[in-house]
């Protein structure tokens, strides 16, 4: 499985990572995480609002900060 953050490093996109981080060590799934900070990558995505969070090529949340359990849910 492969998570990627998609942010410029603001607070809310760092903290998204630590979200996915614990999400990922609550659920014991394998999972590289991956910071996309580059502003064309992440257009290249459709992505206009960060931080987003993408799980395998797929862009499941733009623009806000989701929790732990929200994250977990997902994967």
């Amino acid at each position: 499985m492969k998570i990627q953050i998609l942010g410029t490093g603001c607070p809310k996109c760092k903290q998204l990572e630590a979200h996915a981080r614990e999400a990922v060590a609550i659920k014991g799934v394998t999972a590289e995480i991956e910071k996309v900070t580059d502003i064309d990558q992440i257009m290249e995505m459709g992505v206009m609002m960060t931080p987003a969070l993408v799980i395998d090529g797929e862009v499941r949340s733009v623009g806000k900060l989701l929790t732990v359990d929200q994250i977990a849910a997902q994967l």
